[in-house]
């Protein structure tokens, strides 16, 4: 691999990132302008904005028929989400779990998710799956904005600082918002290309798999403004807001970015490997926040430590199996059983708030 193509492949990273930044600091002051709920804001607009990386990534691969890095971006970023960006969030302060609306949204997770592991049955996501995706997209618009309003006043506080419609917004100021927003799409159409060429350059020279790729590099650098987003929340105490970005964000993943994605390029293939492990790891993290989120009080800075040793061992995994290595099947089984036992004090804890009636808990 050449020092041009590496450059290429940072460059592109980094206009990702920064469009993506554009993108959604231009579209949630043009949302707030055109008086929508912060609420709805930092659970729509600002989980779109931040998964465009993914939906620019999906799209120039599902049409260069690199189908493996569009599918694999999508479940490695919805992995990483949960795993990496809650756990790290949850270190940096303790995720107190109070918006009604995350415990509605987790169950739409993870059901999604497995919606997406049945239209991926036949070895393909047709335009028609993609259809029914933008659909099934629109519903989900419908019930955030239905059940926004049913939200504490606590919570819809934190967004209002972080969103706020309120403060006024000059003709020049708006025309600066419009700005960032199509420099941002700008950014994006200009780096994806570069970023992609990048990854599919890497996984020749290492001699593995573009599903691998994508579910390592292409993923965790498609997942950086998510990651910026949810840790800089928890850092300002806006604990909700770094819980709802996770959780919104991987709905629209699937969603908006594996339906525009297959609509536009006529269909996306999927492998039996990704159908086989990859996705139901996927819906294996989407199902783990349930019961963390079920007790209604908290995601721990143990519990945070928890999800980053998961994705730790589905990383060495990852390794293991596109190295060959002869210690695969034992580490798997290891594995397997560490989480296994792992998960024990969770579920027991889960069942305690059960008998004492605290799982409805806020």
């Amino acid at each position: 691999m050449d020092i041009q193509t590496i450059l290429l492949f940072l460059l592109g990273l980094g206009f990702l990132i920064g469009g993506a930044d554009l993108l959604v600091r231009g579209a949630v002051e043009i949302s707030a302008a055109l008086k929508i709920s912060p609420l709805v804001i930092g659970l729509t607009v600002v989980a779109f904005g931040t998964a465009s990386p993914e939906l620019a990534v999906s799209i120039e691969s599902a049409r260069a028929g690199h189908s493996d890095i569009s599918v694999g971006n999508i479940v490695g970023s919805n992995i990483l989400n949960i795993l990496v960006i809650l756990g790290l969030s949850a270190l940096v302060m303790p995720l107190f779990v109070k918006q009604q609306l995350v415990r509605l949204e987790v169950p739409i997770m993870i059901g999604v998710s497995v919606l997406l592991v049945l239209v991926c049955l036949d070895g393909r996501i047709s335009r028609a799956d993609g259809m029914v995706l933008g659909a099934c997209l629109i519903g989900y618009l419908y019930v955030v904005s239905r059940f926004s309003g049913r939200e504490s006043r606590k919570v819809r506080e934190e967004y209002e600082r972080e969103y706020s419609a309120d403060k006024p917004r000059k003709l020049s100021h708006i025309l600066l918002y419009i700005l960032m927003l199509v420099a941002g799409l700008a950014a994006l159409f200009i780096g994806t290309p570069w970023f992609t060429g990048g990854a599919i350059a890497f996984a020749r020279v290492l001699g593995v798999s573009e599903r691998i790729i994508s579910l390592t590099i292409v993923s965790i650098g498609t997942s950086l403004p998510e990651l910026a987003t949810s840790v800089l929340a928890s850092l300002r105490g806006e604990r909700d807001i770094a819980v709802g970005n996770v959780v919104g964000r991987n709905i629209f993943n699937i969603l908006a970015v594996l339906g525009i994605a297959s609509v536009v390029s006529g269909g996306i293939d999927v492998t039996a490997a990704a159908l086989r492990f990859d996705m139901p790891i996927m819906v294996a993290a989407a199902i783990l926040c349930l019961p963390v989120f079920f007790t209604g009080r908290l995601i721990s800075r143990r519990e945070g430590l928890l999800f980053l040793g998961y994705y730790a061992l589905y990383m060495i995994y990852l390794l293991l199996s596109a190295t060959g290595h002869s210690s695969l099947g034992l580490f798997g089984r290891v594995a397997f059983l560490l989480m296994i036992v792992s998960m024990i004090p969770l579920i027991m804890a889960v069942i305690r708030d059960v008998r004492s009636g605290q799982g409805s808990g806020a």
